[in-house]
């Protein structure tokens, strides 16, 4: 408890400073190198927090949590059905200020699978070693994205990046220990296109208020 609050005590000046804010938006999902199940894109959502150092030039960062839905549907000879799949992801993202306005985002990401869903009667939990769901998936997930962001009016945050996972989805490949039809027959990485808005507090609005009332 006493470690806990030193680290606390040492991050007020950052956490007073730094701009918080809230974000959300759709998620157009899909998988990698799945044509053995004809798969296709899935439309979900994201939302969370983000938190950054006020921005002193060109180059600044941000960290952000976000809850994340995707996954993506699928079609086989025998089945057809949909994945869905809950994460928690980090982006941690180096941001180039172009202007006021305008920023380009590039980073790296990880993410913690926390819930996974197969509408198809044929979900493997059968097999041997397979208790759940989710014992198919790697629960942990990295990887990289890269998007813009513009700030219309003070505040106001709209954004498009694109996620690309280097991780495998599924400990398993098809064929392999009996896996369902819904997984492909090659190693599957997430691939997530995100369009967002959001709101930005902080240090940027203060500043906008303490020019006016100079002039």
């Amino acid at each position: 408890m006493k470690n806990i609050s030193v680290i606390l005590l040492m991050a007020a000046p950052y956490l007073v400073s730094a701009q918080i804010g809230i974000k959300g938006g759709l998620n157009f999902a899909n998988v990698t190198k799945a044509s053995s199940i004809n798969s296709s894109s899935q439309t979900g959502f994201h939302a969370g927090v983000l938190l950054a150092p006020p921005a002193r030039g060109v180059m600044s960062y941000r960290t952000e949590i976000l809850f994340s839905r995707q996954g993506y549907d699928y079609k086989t000879n025998t089945n057809t059905g949909s994945v869905n799949l809950d994460y928690i992801m980090m982006p941690q993202l180096m941001c180039i200020n172009i202007s006021r306005f305008f920023q380009i985002q590039i980073g790296a990401q990880m993410a913690y699978l926390i819930n996974a869903k197969a509408d198809s009667a044929d979900t493997g939990l059968s097999n041997p070693g397979t208790n759940t769901i989710m014992d198919l998936y790697n629960r942990f997930d990295f990887g990289y994205g890269g998007g813009i962001e513009i700030n219309p009016v003070s505040g106001l945050i709209i954004g498009a990046r694109f996620n690309v996972s280097l991780g495998n989805l599924y400990k398993n490949a098809a064929g392999e220990n009996g896996s369902p039809s819904f997984i492909p027959k090659v190693d599957v990485k997430n691939n997530v296109f995100q369009i967002s808005a959001g709101w930005r507090f902080g240090q940027a609005s203060g500043n906008k208020k303490k020019s006016q009332s100079d002039n």
